[in-house]
């Protein structure tokens, strides 16, 4: 193999790599900021979504997530440990998540879970996306949040309060943040 068709394996690679964990971003933030677009741009056609008492394809899985996370007051899903083994159109990756979310009712009852997102990943068109999920939970506890909604509207003043939708400061584009009057 010459010099520059290893660099060029390399570069593809390393794409590919990329592509697949912007893939798992998407996921995130499109669940995060129930961006049905965004999220759905995670998955392809006919994938399968196995999750934590739902199995079905995706447009569905996407509803039954809505649904769950609308009982929610706040939730948010981290992404840490991943890995993608790719050969050629397909990939198998492992993600590891961490998920904390704060219910409606009873009041201040917060989830804290963690676990793991395997996929299966083709790339089809040139992108890369969920073709078949298994999300396996490793752990799951449940307590109660001290940072009440009172809590939050007493910080309104001093803070921006995320949202659920495209309303959140993080699609504002360009990006301003609120600069204080300098003094003169």
């Amino acid at each position: 193999m010459t010099a520059d068709a290893e660099v060029s394996e390399r570069l593809g690679r390393l794409e590919d790599g990329a592509a697949i964990r912007e893939c798992m971003m998407r996921y995130a933030r499109g669940m995060d900021r129930r961006d049905r677009d965004l999220l759905r741009s995670a998955y392809h056609d006919g994938a399968v979504d196995d999750h934590i008492g739902f199995v079905g394809e995706v447009d569905d899985f996407i509803d039954w997530a809505f649904a769950y996370h609308s009982t929610q007051t706040r939730y948010q899903h981290y992404l840490l440990n991943h890995t993608a083994e790719i050969d050629g159109d397909e990939a198998h990756a492992e993600t590891y998540y961490l998920f904390v979310g704060t219910d409606r009712e009873p009041a201040n009852h917060i989830t804290l879970s963690g676990g793991r997102y395997v996929d299966r990943l083709e790339r089809r068109g040139g992108r890369w996306a969920i073709a078949d999920r298994i999300c396996v939970v490793e752990w799951n506890a449940e307590s109660t949040s001290f940072i009440t909604d009172e809590v939050i509207a007493m910080m309104a003043g001093s803070m921006k309060v995320a949202t659920h939708d495209t309303t959140d400061p993080s699609y504002d584009r360009p990006l301003v943040a609120s600069r204080a009057d300098a003094p003169s």
